[in-house]
């Protein structure tokens, strides 16, 4: 298969930053992308549906000319989000779900939940208007080991929570452990995205040579059995895995530091990475679902009416894009693609 045209497919999980980060790399997605989650994890947070809608007035500000991408945003959830924006969010145009964050589990979290009861009145009211959870499955006890933090919050948050609120949709973000497809395989009313990172590699990835601070990210890459679960996951054609980049932008000088910010950065090739972990298990007949379908029919959105094309075409990846004053690093800078978007797909 030298080609492959799919239904233009939709990004859901996707940071793009603010101010002169957004405007360098609000680019790469929309070329390709139809529509995107992005992150309410600003300084300060997207707390209200006022918030999103003026965020998403500078991401629309941001787009290259003539660019029909589609922002879709999100709320953050803290301890003090009243019921009534819950109603504003989903009467609104702009708001898609509410993320959650455990409090200092990841980049700009701090102003996270610490305790799922203090928003337990926001939950039930998510649930009875249908509007999603969209989830960081990490707990932050010091006491956990790293690479156990998935596996232990399910035990201990999402579990009692979907126990407690059966009907709640949720969306486990960026799965990285074969106990995360478990849970979302065993609970009909949630779903999964998966990261080009987690299906490509496994944790020895980040120790190769030296410490690679570009492959460092939240959640931490898993051992291969992991990634194998996850990659049978995204291939199984199942509607409840589909794709989220989780493509993270930051310049070089704050990952490459002695306390380096987690992300990898990943929009400048997103499709041919998915790409490259569908065919290498021979199932890339399976991409067009988990990329352009199970999402859009998750959220209850129409598909894109239009198309993409993937060819087999080799090139190679810039070391880096400017990013303001700084440098992004993306991932798998320097190394050569075997697919790439044709020119005439981009949006």
């Amino acid at each position: 298969m030298d080609h492959l045209t799919l239904t233009r497919p939709d990004d859901w999980h996707l940071h793009l930053r603010d101010g002169a980060a957004l405007a360098a790399v609000v680019g790469h997605t929309a070329a390709v992308f139809g529509r995107a989650v992005v992150m309410p994890n600003l300084k300060p947070p997207v707390r209200t549906t006022a918030d999103a809608v003026e965020y998403r007035e500078r991401i629309r500000a941001a787009l290259p000319a003539g660019s029909r991408f589609e922002p879709l945003m999100t709320l953050y959830l803290t301890g003090t989000t009243p019921v009534a924006e819950i109603d504003r969010a989903k009467a609104s145009d702009a708001v898609i779900g509410v993320k959650y964050y455990p409090a200092g589990a990841t980049t700009n979290s701090d102003a996270g939940v610490r305790d799922l009861n203090e928003a337990r009145p926001v939950l039930e009211r998510m649930q009875e208007v249908g509007l999603p959870l969209l989830v960081h499955g990490e707990v932050t006890d010091p006491s956990v080991d790293t690479f156990d933090r998935e596996a232990v919050f399910i035990d201990r948050v999402l579990a009692p929570l979907l126990r407690a609120l059966p009907r709640l949709r949720l969306v486990f973000e960026h799965a990285t452990t074969r106990e995360a497809v478990a849970f979302v395989k065993d609970h009909a009313q949630a779903a999964a995205t998966l990261t080009p990172q987690h299906l490509l590699l496994n944790r020895s990835a980040m120790f190769q040579g030296g410490l690679r601070p570009h492959l460092y990210c939240l959640p931490v890459l898993k051992r291969e059995s992991h990634r194998e679960a996850l990659i049978e996951a995204a291939t199984s054609g199942s509607p409840q895995f589909f794709l989220g980049t989780d493509s993270a932008p930051h310049g070089r000088t704050t990952k490459e530091t002695a306390c380096g910010c987690a992300g990898v950065y990943s929009a400048h090739a997103a499709l041919p990475l998915y790409a490259e972990a569908f065919e290498s298990v021979g199932r890339l007949d399976r991409l067009e679902g988990f990329a352009s379908h199970f999402g859009a029919d998750f959220y209850g959105l129409a598909r894109n009416p239009d198309t993409v094309t993937l060819v087999r075409e080799p090139w190679h990846v810039p070391e880096g894009y400017a990013f303001g004053a700084d440098t992004l690093v993306p991932f798998r800078a320097g190394e050569t693609l075997g697919w790439r978007v044709a020119p005439e797909a981009r949006a």
